[in-house]
């Protein structure tokens, strides 16, 4: 190969026998190419393993977040175990000097009254101060991790699912057309996304809205479906964004971004883990705030997050019966108050207290419960007290506070049922075909080779995100089957009560009768 002058010699490809000739000119526009190409991609590659490590550490985060708060939760008992070598100290200010004293040693009330009191950690364990302050700095620290990792991990799947409930809500109940949704915050925060640019076409289906607007077009009218689905003429929500900052504030759809927001919010674990990542902050300052942290063990341990979910199963019903005690707790203080109050008077050192003379600290003695009170003996009102402290015990004490804990008690024991109930049914039928372990175990470990490679659920599950995430135009005749299927939540293509261990039994059987 003979290379003349103005020309660039190759190392992918040999010419023999063959010339290439190129101007003076073009080799060095050419060269000024080559670099301007080698220093955007040398550019490009710096900020891409930038955001490369970013997102590595977060989704390392997100692995690792039940990891992440066992070790916060650690890191609480072993900051509140430290608490208890704290204790109060006291002195009294002076004009030239500072007398420190302890509470044992004051003489006078008016030493007392002058008294400034403060909490330090004991002088023989000086040392973990310092150890505190840094496990507090970490536990905050770990606690913005787990907030990050919750963020990435359950948000997405949040408003996925959230976004695919108002889509069928929308599409196959004609929620917000034929009829309106319920009168509560959610409902109305929903319809905000509706009209959105990017809903739903950031996660699954880019045509639900065509389809809703196609079905209800004829017997609604069609600007105004237009309207509420956000649907304009003219408009391309698949349009190329510019670039840069401005670019990115002016092309955002921040009408989508605000709805995000309120639904992250509106999740009770995400405001969980904000509250324990604000008392953690707060712990920074006053060390004691690392009590409140301790609780989280609850929430870390399943079986005691059963006996929390146990008091909240009820919720509603439990808020009604508090309402329901308050209101006749507050019926008995007002008849204590008016009839009674002479007897809830405490005399001790010639110092009269008055329990029950005025409406409050009636309402919080609760009608003599935990109060010393005056018997009524010979008293021309004894036989009024009388009905009046048994009525008491029998309706507060013994009715309410016994339903009160009767709903505790069977929330926790339908939870622990519908657990066992699950946890049995898994392990002795099969989720996909539902046949029983029975049938399976006349084969030595016939039933875990058949959850494990014959009806996987893994598999169906990723069957159905193939689905999800696949055009609608690629899918072939049986995805379209099943897409249909799934759309109206119908579980028919699922094997109920075959499986191809059934169905060789079958054909064997068919053979065996065909030949005799």
């Amino acid at each position: 190969m003979t290379i003349t002058e103005g020309s660039i010699p190759t190392n992918d490809e040999q010419l023999d026998h063959h010339s290439v000739e190129l101007p003076a000119s073009s080799i060095k526009s050419a060269s000024l190419a080559v670099a301007d190409v080698k220093f955007d991609s040398e550019k490009s590659k710096t900020v891409f393993n930038f955001g490369n490590i970013t997102s590595r550490f977060v989704y390392s985060l997100a692995r690792n977040l039940y990891t992440i708060k066992k070790i916060a939760l650690a890191m609480a008992f072993v900051i509140n175990l430290m608490l208890l070598f704290y204790k109060v100290s006291s002195y009294i200010p002076a004009s030239n000097e500072i007398a420190a004293i302890s509470g044992e040693q004051m003489e006078s009330e008016e030493e007392a009254e002058d008294v400034v009191e403060f909490i330090k950690i004991e002088e023989s364990w000086y040392y973990l101060e310092p150890l505190l302050k840094g496990l507090a700095m970490l536990h905050s620290l770990l606690s913005f991790f787990m907030l990050i990792a919750y963020y990435n991990l359950k948000v997405p799947l949040i408003i996925f699912k959230r976004e695919k409930e108002i889509a069928r809500n929308l599409e196959f109940e004609g929620l917000y057309i034929t009829e309106q949704a319920e009168d509560n915050y959610r409902a109305y925060w929903d319809k905000l996304v509706i009209s959105t640019g990017s809903f739903p076409v950031n996660y699954w289906d880019k045509f639900v809205k065509k389809r809703v607007l196609a079905k209800y077009a004829e017997q609604y009218d069609y600007d105004a479906l237009s309207k509420l689905l956000g649907i304009c003429k003219g408009s391309n929500m698949d349009e190329q964004q510019n670039s840069g900052w401005l670019s990115f504030i002016t092309n955002c759809d921040w009408q989508y971004q605000i709805w995000k927001v309120g639904v992250t919010f509106m999740d009770n674990v995400f405001l969980y883990n904000l509250g324990y990542f604000i008392l953690s902050l707060m712990g920074n300052f006053s060390y004691f705030f690392f009590a409140a942290h301790l609780l989280d063990i609850a929430v870390v341990i399943p079986t005691l997050k059963t006996i929390l979910q146990s008091v909240t199963h009820n919720g509603k019903q439990l808020v009604l019966t508090v309402m329901l005690l308050i209101i006749v707790v507050y019926i008995y203080t007002v008849i204590a108050f008016n009839f009674f109050r002479k007897f809830y008077v405490q005399e001790e050192d010639d110092q009269v207290d008055r329990k029950c003379h005025n409406m409050l600290t009636g309402v919080r003695a609760g009608g003599g419960i935990g109060d010393e009170i005056e018997p009524p003996d010979g008293d021309e009102y004894e036989v009024y007290r009388i009905i009046f402290d048994i009525t008491f015990f029998f309706f507060v004490i013994v009715i309410l506070l016994a339903i009160l804990q009767g709903l505790i008690i069977d929330a926790f024991g339908e939870l622990r049922d519908q657990l066992q109930s699950v946890s049995d049914d898994m392990e002795s039928n099969c989720f996909i075909c539902g046949i029983g372990k029975d049938y399976f175990d006349t084969v030595p470990h016939g039933f875990d080779t058949h959850v494990a490679k014959e009806h996987n659920l893994a598999n169906y599950m990723f069957f159905l995100m193939h689905l999800i995430n696949k055009p609608d135009t690629d899918y072939t005749g049986q995805e379209t089957y099943v897409w249909e299927l799934y759309q109206k939540r119908t579980w028919d293509f699922f094997p109920v009560g075959e499986c191809f261990r059934k169905q060789e039994e079958e054909l064997s059987a068919g053979g065996n009768k065909d030949k005799d």
